[in-house]
């Protein structure tokens, strides 16, 4: 009788991310300990590190998943000091403690490490120069792990994220045009919209296929803010206008990349998989999400 793999999953029990990467272990028969989210990791605490390595001891995991992480990407612009001990300092005492473990550190980051001047997807090796705080600290904590002498170190980084178990763009954008005849949503922002379910299937072939260093996984396509909106809207079959505006009409404390599509060649190398569309992976989330039976 074969002993199933023990994951330990950080934001397990809240994450958007985390809850679908939990749930996907589960059904692959894997021994899944969650956690929290980042609130629940005060790395202020005197005990903080004492209490992380008692965890990672006790559960005695083959992979760490890492989802949680400082996600308020303009409140971190005033709160750049919590932002760093959770997307910087926590990664890299994960990755001490996935070394002293002898296990995988599976660690999330984001396409907003990027500057957004690029005219063409952004491969692993693309030049970074994050815009905003949030970005700063993510490639940050990206550093630190591909510093640290992990061998069994997988970094992937994603965008856009959408999916069941937490509120996202899309069940807002949904619930918003429920209310309302008309939608304004900037357009001139594109990125790759990802369902979560895809990226946890995605991130465990990964895994399985032991991939080692920075990876992008993400759903194939691009879209601006204004199409993903506009294609959530449609598929909601709600009767609502979706009117695009510029980031100038929707000003922002923290600046975001306006290109920031991922190119995932990286991934397929490993895995010889291509993520399929969003759009055919939004079709997915909306109809199982929001429509009843008799409508999707």
């Amino acid at each position: 009788m074969s002993i199933s793999p023990k994951a330990l999953v950080l934001g397990g029990k809240t994450g958007l991310l985390g809850q679908a990467i939990a749930g996907v272990l589960h059904a692959c028969g894997w021994e899944v300990v969650s956690t929290g989210g980042a609130s629940e990791i005060n790395l202020a605490a005197s005990d903080a590190k004492e209490s992380l390595a008692r965890l990672v001891d006790k559960v005695a995991p083959q992979v760490i998943f890492n989802t949680a992480a400082y996600t308020q990407v303009d409140a971190a612009e005033d709160n750049p000091e919590l932002a760093a001990r959770l997307n910087s300092a926590l990664p890299a005492l994960l990755g001490r403690l996935a070394r002293d473990a002898g296990c995988r550190l599976v660690h999330y980051s984001t396409d907003f490490v990027f500057d957004g001047k690029a005219s063409l997807p952004y491969g692993v090796e693309g030049k970074t120069g994050p815009l905003c705080v949030y970005g700063k600290t993510k490639l940050a904590g990206e550093e630190a792990l591909l510093a640290s002498g992990l061998e069994k170190l997988t970094i992937i980084r994603t965008a856009w994220l959408f999916g069941p178990g937490r509120k996202n763009f899309v069940s807002t954008i949904i619930g918003l045009a429920r209310e309302r005849g008309s939608l304004n949503v900037v357009h001139d922002q594109i990125g790759s919209p990802t369902y979560t379910v895809d990226l946890a299937q995605l991130t465990l072939k990964l895994v399985e296929a032991e991939g080692n260093g920075l990876f992008h996984i993400v759903n194939s396509g691009s879209a601006s803010w204004c199409d993903f909106a506009t294609e959530a809207v449609n598929l909601s079959h709600c009767n609502c206008v979706v009117q695009a505006i510029t980031s100038s009409a929707y000003p922002q404390k923290a600046m975001r990349p306006a290109y920031s599509v991922l190119d995932t060649g990286s991934f397929a190398r490993v895995t010889g998989i291509i993520p399929r569309p969003w759009a055919q992976a939004l079709r997915e989330y909306v109809f199982r999400e929001f429509l009843p039976a008799d409508e999707a």
